[in-house]
């Protein structure tokens, strides 16, 4: 297993002479009633690892916050001003937003699928059959309405990226709860792996990154003080960036990890590990993104 930082890919070079639409287009599909701020720092992540267009789409009610928390962002409302969430009518403009789009981010805080119909499966399902190579990051309420759908493998494809805590871990293996996981991490991840050719980012402590054919990775930068809400939504759409900036999954995953614990990191540096917040590991991210290009130049 792999741990050293000078192993890692590195990123994508930027032309002094690019443009925004040069820098990558990340869609973002997340949001709901009360679980606005899960799109906002997905959004974040996303924005401040150096997505040239941000579009999101969102329900209507979700608008006014997301207006004023990412004024940057491209927001695409689904329904009247009442709808909470996104639903299984949304899945053909969906489709058309990511055509137009590099990577797609699935998940940060769509809502529970025991209240809201799992829409997912056909949205993938759909995104397999028509933009197959289509990078995708499902996460979150993303993994939750895929297994409560019936986890279908054949959906995930080589250039996915699913990022499971524990206890997600857990429900797409159908186990009971987290503790198997944690008692095994790295046969969990390789069971993960063996179902399906996506790569897994099975996050925790030492995360792990796996994916078929690969040597699963442990990565060794982040600390305590990310063990806070949000810190996954940030994560996901800084991997949306790094995917649609040109990275393949595994890459996206092993780097994305690194430079998101990295940020975690600097931030401890100057303020130590209380009170750490997943805003804070947006706003470090850049840093951490610019130390790894110096680094490697």
């Amino acid at each position: 297993m792999d741990s050293t930082p000078p192993h890692l890919p590195q990123l994508p070079p930027r032309d002094s002479a690019s443009h925004k639409g040069d820098c990558g287009r990340v869609l973002l599909i997340a949001g709901s009633d009360g679980m606005a701020g899960a799109a906002v720092l997905a959004a974040l992540g996303a924005l401040r690892s150096g997505a040239g267009y941000l579009h999101v789409a969102c329900a209507a009610k979700l608008v006014p916050a997301l207006t004023q928390a990412i004024p940057t962002a491209i927001l695409h409302a689904f329904g009247d001003a009442s709808r909470k969430t996104l639903s299984m009518d949304d899945v053909p403009a969906m489709l058309d937003l990511a055509n137009a789009c590099q990577s797609v981010v699935i998940g940060p805080g769509l809502g529970n699928p025991a209240h809201v119909a799992p829409w997912i499966p056909e949205l993938l399902h759909q995104l397999r059959q028509g933009l197959p190579k289509l990078p995708i990051v499902l996460d979150a309420d993303g993994l939750n309405h895929f297994v409560a759908g019936g986890v279908d493998w054949r959906l995930c494809t080589a250039s996915m990226i699913l990022t499971p805590h524990a206890g997600e871990a857990a429900r797409l293996l159908g186990l009971e709860n987290a503790e198997a996981i944690q008692a095994d991490r790295v046969g969990a991840i390789q069971n993960l792996t063996s179902r399906c050719p996506a790569a897994f980012v099975l996050k925790g402590a030492n995360t792990l990154i796996g994916q078929e054919g690969r040597e699963t990775a442990v990565n060794s930068s982040g600390n305590v003080g990310m063990a806070t809400a949000g810190s996954g939504d940030v994560l996901s759409g800084h991997l949306g960036a790094l995917l649609a900036a040109g990275l393949a999954p595994f890459d996206a995953a092993q780097l994305g990890v690194y430079l998101h614990g990295r940020a975690g990191d600097r931030f401890a540096q100057e303020w130590g590990t209380d009170g750490l917040t997943a805003s804070d590991l947006a706003q470090w991210i850049s840093k951490a993104m610019q130390e790894w290009r110096t680094q490697a130049s």
